[in-house]
């Protein structure tokens, strides 16, 4: 009976990057338009709060994951370039420390050797960045896909709580913007667990609990300060 298998590793990039910026999204400006409510904000201001921080925030992300992927990105191309600066002086011992990783693996001696001297001479470069480095094609760092996807995700995210808020009386507003938002984030945090292959009921849990303690936190922050002014 035949089996096939559906691994999801290489969604990881771009899996990462789409989950941080919905997740950042709905959290981050309906902490601020509840945050912001709870002063006793008029409703327009309210809704230009929550806009600035929608456009503040997608900037934020996308420059924040184009700069930090390309530094693994400037990582990876170096120790490639360092990798075939060694292949091309002294390609005997990395044959050797090829068949050596290959050992530790626990592959034979002998066999070890011949597989490594048939994968340096079908690829030498691409079986020492696996093998030895770590570098797979299809994990490998994409600045300007991670900042896309981070930024497209916060939009729709923060577009969420932002047109909810839009939508209600303001006199409605904490209390509808909470719930729709932690809604919001079950479904992201179940979706983003079963697209990962993980379990969906934590997925959901862990993002609703983290965005309850946001919204909680900015809540009481912003009725404070509307005490005190």
């Amino acid at each position: 009976m035949s089996h096939h298998e559906v691994h999801r590793s290489h969604r990881i990039g771009w899996l990462r990057a789409a989950v941080l910026g919905a997740n950042d999204g709905i959290v981050s400006t309906a902490s601020l338009i509840i945050g912001v409510a709870a002063a006793h904000t008029a409703h327009a201001d309210i809704l230009l709060a929550g806009v600035a921080g929608l456009v503040a925030g997608a900037m934020s992300m996308a420059a924040g994951e184009y700069v930090s992927v390309s530094s693994q990105s400037d990582t990876e191309k170096a120790d490639l370039e360092l990798e075939k600066h060694s292949l091309a002086d002294d390609i005997e011992f990395e044959r050797q420390e090829l068949a050596a990783i290959y050992e530790e693996r626990g592959i034979d001696s002998d066999l070890a050797k011949k597989v490594a001297e048939q994968l340096m001479a079908h690829d030498s470069l691409g079986a020492h960045a696996r093998d030895e480095l770590g570098i797979f094609e299809s994990v490998r760092a994409r600045p300007v896909q991670a900042a896309f996807s981070s930024a497209g995700t916060f939009t729709i995210g923060a577009a969420l709580p932002l047109l909810t808020a839009w939508a209600v009386p303001v006199t409605q507003l904490i209390p509808v913007v909470a719930v729709l938002s932690l809604t919001f984030l079950a479904v992201l945090g179940g979706l983003a667990a079963r697209t990962g292959g993980a379990s969906v009921t934590i997925g959901a849990v862990r993002v609703t609990f983290w965005g309850a303690l946001a919204m909680g936190l900015t809540a009481a922050v912003g009725r404070w300060f509307g005490v005190v002014a």
